[in-house]
């Protein structure tokens, strides 16, 4: 039985090929996802392993907030001088260097006047020259940079922007641009690219200057005298630390400076594993689908096996083996596809601004084992029903001209069935998505199960309603295409379940594409409304990116530029509150009242009159007052005069009374404008050290126009990353955010689309090859190899359409659903009528691709052999 089902799969390679390429590209996608983040793992651990290679303890001020736009807390620089006098200290050296902030950004300038880098990092430095057993870098060419008028750039920008040893560059940093002297060139270790990453490399003391760190350090390094542990010097150096400060192993800095950038790749591994998912589920429909036809037609080859003595069992394994066979080949092949599809995957996230680090491509054991089995579980699982259905013919059957599968004896209930697991899809996503206090990996995983079930139920109901369909989708192609239309359309209804099955695959992908669009014009729609609501002034100045701060003295040189009626600067950092990370923003209470609209919940009419002049508020009190948002007041149970003691990045205390609590639109919870504490500026300023701002708000007399534009941008030309834009613009770029991301996933999910193809493909062929007497016959009589042709393009157009039929609709119901369960986030429902028109398309445009290479098999039948075909 085994020599006869290898000797088969051999007879029937185009067929087996189809068919493993539905699980290729599932595989590929697994594969490729765990190689591209191991390897960018890799370039990471690289750069901080060999950031302390030679370093025995790192001295470094507290991490209390993340993702803080000032930095981590600093480290005095008179700890330096009472470090280096331990006794079992050899050397120290202090730095400005911070890879975990973006506190150190330091923007380099191109010979157009462009930064480099775009929104990837872009760190300055300060080593001490004469330390260089503490710097990371490694110098390609020149020195390092010496005095206040020199600079070290990373490699990669040297060579793609032409610059060598010598040249002049424009750099940015908290102040405006100042040009420096490239003293030489150098590269971070052994890692091949910082991905879009750049690094500007000055001496200690003009480093501190340029990021406003006059007297601290971001970190120490220290190495030790030999024979004392890493572990001994750090106790040592821990009795003269300021409660600010704490000391690491080099060890121990380089695994906690990994631990966020392993999180974030742990997030886009968990990200690109579901779409490899999605695509090996529909390819699983597609191997069922393809399986069950082949049973279907070999039953009187199954029937003469059983009558030479095969038993139901010998038979179940001939075609479980075949499906495995196909499996394991299609995941070795999809192993290796990986790789090239994980440089794909890597060139996508760079064009969206995520140009991540890159090492020596890491090809892992688990990477190898995990695709293989699950790409052969996956084909075996689809295999079952087949196998089973295929143990059901009886030996008679091989004495029977057009012998037929016996029925199941589960179909009198399978519109029971269907219906049971849509409920239960139904149930599950329902539970998900409306159900309070899950958390969210329980609420992922639920929402999973919840789709998957869906899905299956729809394709086992759809077979109950393709005749319908198929007359409702199938009528143009039998107007415009005469008999060969007509005859397609028939044909379509011939087998439902085989049709059903076949357009399910095209049907899921549809679905998830249509909900992701649905969902993506309602986010804007939402977002557009509220953003052109809340904001009154004419222009917005953001950072380039639009969610970065930029120098606080950007806002300041626009306070010059004539015709201006108000200029407002809304400053922003992150502390830390009731145990968690909290944005604060820094407001003027004169101006800002003139350029954005607050709802207000609680407290004055007129907040801001009162938080102008504190002492004309009666209720004034020794403390500063803040402005919160309603839902951040409401989960903390917060009222009038409640106090809020933070916590600054370096470590300050400063409390504050809760004098106002604002509202604002409800899809702002998902993008918000205002941090959930408001402050005024003074007081942030005082609080906060090295402000940066989120915004710079502005009025012009007579509104926005060309010469107030072009004296805005001429004011900001020394800040290269500060951006000036027109209300309007503004909104319109800021609402769009998100099509990049939708851009991303409309790409991921066209892979289960493309996967649904092979699908179609392998339906028609096999149906050309089940209707061989029946074509020859049609030729026969009279019909043309082009009315060929046209037929079998008709049915497979049909049968995609069908997919679509059945993929909008129910993509629409679960955006609605999606909808209705955000609706308090003020997620509103929009139908994106020209996407789905677009979709439609694209269903027509796959099913016309599908039907390529099965209708040129149709149309060059031997009309004579296909007449004596049995």
């Amino acid at each position: 039985m085994t020599s006869v089902t290898l000797k088969g799969l051999l007879g029937r390679k185009f067929r087996a090929i189809l068919t493993g390429l539905a699980i290729v590209l599932g595989v590929a996608m697994v594969s490729g996802t765990y190689v591209l983040t191991d390897t960018i793992s890799k370039a990471f651990d690289n750069i901080f392993s060999g950031s302390y290679k030679n370093t025995s303890a790192v001295i470094s001020g507290k991490q209390i907030v993340k993702f803080s736009t000032s930095g981590n807390a600093t480290v005095p620089a008179s700890v330096l001088d009472k470090v280096k006098r331990l006794p079992d200290v050899d050397e120290a050296s202090g730095q400005i260097f911070d890879l975990n902030s973006s506190g150190d950004y330091v923007k380099l300038i191109d010979r157009n006047g462009e930064t480099i880098g775009g929104q990837a990092p872009t760190f300055g430095f300060g080593f001490d020259g004469a330390a260089s057993r503490f710097n990371p870098l490694t110098l390609v060419d020149g020195h390092w940079a010496s005095g206040s008028n020199e600079v070290v750039i990373d490699a990669a920008t040297a060579k793609d922007h032409h610059f060598e040893v010598g040249d002049r560059i424009d750099v940015a940093a908290q102040g405006p641009i100042r040009t420096y002297k490239i003293a030489g060139i150098a590269k971070f270790g052994n890692v091949d690219s910082l991905g879009g990453a750049t690094f500007a490399i000055f001496d200690v003391a003009t480093a501190q200057k340029l990021l406003r760190k006059e007297g601290v350090f971001d970190g120490i390094s220290v190495a030790s005298k030999p024979d004392v542990s890493p572990a001994q010097l750090k106790r040592e150096i821990q009795a003269v630390l300021p409660p600010s400060a704490e000391v690491k192993t080099g060890a121990e800095q380089a695994k906690a400076n990994a631990k966020d950038t392993k999180e974030f790749t742990r997030l886009i591994q968990l990200f690109l594993l579901a779409f490899g998912g999605i695509a090996l589920f529909v390819g699983a429909f597609v191997i069922f689908n393809t399986l069950s036809i082949t049973v279907a037609q070999r039953a009187r080859e199954f029937a003469t096996l059983r009558t030479l003595g095969a038993s139901r069992r010998q038979v179940m394994r001939s075609v479980l083996l075949e499906g495995i066979v196909i499996g394991a080949l299609a995941s070795l092949a999809g192993l290796f596809l990986g790789l090239a599809l994980a440089k794909g995957m890597s060139s996508a996230f760079a064009a969206l601004g995520l140009d991540l680090p890159k090492s020596g491509t890491v090809f892992a054991t688990r990477t190898i084992v995990v695709s293989l089995v699950l790409g052969i579980f996956i084909t075996l699982v689809a295999s079952l029903a087949p196998a089973l259905r295929a143990t059901r013919v009886p030996p008679i059957l091989a004495v029977r001209e057009g012998a037929q599968l016996p029925r199941s004896r589960l179909a009198p209930f399978a519109p029971a069935i269907a219906a049971v697991t849509v409920v239960a899809g139904l149930l599950l996503l329902a539970y998900a998505m409306f159900v309070d206090g899950l958390a969210t990996k329980q609420r992922l995983v639920v929402l999973a199960a919840g789709l998957l079930i869906l899905f299956v139920g729809v394709a086992l109901l759809s077979s109950r309603i393709v005749q319908p369909l198929a007359a409702l989708v199938g009528a143009p192609a039998e107007r415009a295409g005469g008999v060969a239309g007509r005859l397609a359309r028939e044909n379509s209804v011939r087998n439902p379940g085989r049709t059903a099955s076949t357009a399910a695959a095209l049907m899921i992908g549809l679905a998830l594409i249509t909900v992701v669009a649905t969902l993506g014009t309602g986010l804007k729609s939402a977002d557009k409304d509220a953003l052109s609501r809340q904001v009154r002034s004419d222009y917005v100045v953001t950072s380039k990116n639009g969610f970065d701060p930029f120098p606080a003295a950007a806002g300041s040189a626009l306070a010059s530029v004539k015709g201006l009626e108000t200029v407002s600067d809304v400053r922003n950092e992150h502390a830390r509150l009731f145990r968690s990370d909290v944005t604060v923003d820094g407001v003027d209470p004169t101006t800002i009242r003139k350029v954005f609209r607050f709802d207000w919940e609680k407290g004055s009419a007129d907040p801001f009159n009162y938080l102008s002049s504190p002492q004309s508020n009666p209720t004034y009190l020794e403390l500063s007052s803040a402005i919160v948002r309603k839902k951040f007041a409401d989960k903390h149970k917060l009222e009038l005069g409640d106090t809020l003691r933070l916590t600054t990045p370096d470590g300050k205390h400063k409390v504050f009374q809760v004098f106002a609590i604002f509202s604002p639109p409800k899809i702002d919870s998902l993008d918000p404008v205002f941090a959930s504490i408001v402050i005024t500026k003074d007081a942030f300023d005082k609080t906060f050290s090295r402000p940066k701002n989120i915004y710079t708000l502005i009025n012009a007399k007579g509104g926005a126009n060309d010469a107030t534009t072009a004296a805005l941008k001429q004011a900001l030309a020394p800040y290269p990353d500060a951006k000036v834009q027109t209300k309007g613009k503004w909104v319109n770029k800021r609402a769009a955010g998100i099509d990049k991301l939708l851009n991303l996933l409309y790409v991921l999910l066209g892979l289960s689309v493309v996967v649904s193809l092979f699908g179609m493909v392998n339906t028609l062929v096999l149906s050309v090859f089940e209707r061989t007497r029946e074509l020859g016959m049609l030729r026969a009589v009279g019909m043309t190899r082009r009315q060929m042709r046209r037929m079998v393009r008709h049915e497979s157009v049909i049968t995609a359409l069908i997919g679509a039929a059945l993929g909008l609709p129910l993509g629409i119901a679960l955006a609605a659903l999606v909808s209705q369960a955000m609706s308090d986030q003020g997620l509103a429902f929009r139908l994106p009528i020209l996407l789905l028109v677009l979709f439609a398309a694209v269903a027509v445009v796959a099913g016309i691709l599908a039907a390529i290479v099965p209708a040129r098999r149709a149309s060059r039948l031997n009309v004579l052999e296909a007449l004596q075909y049995e």
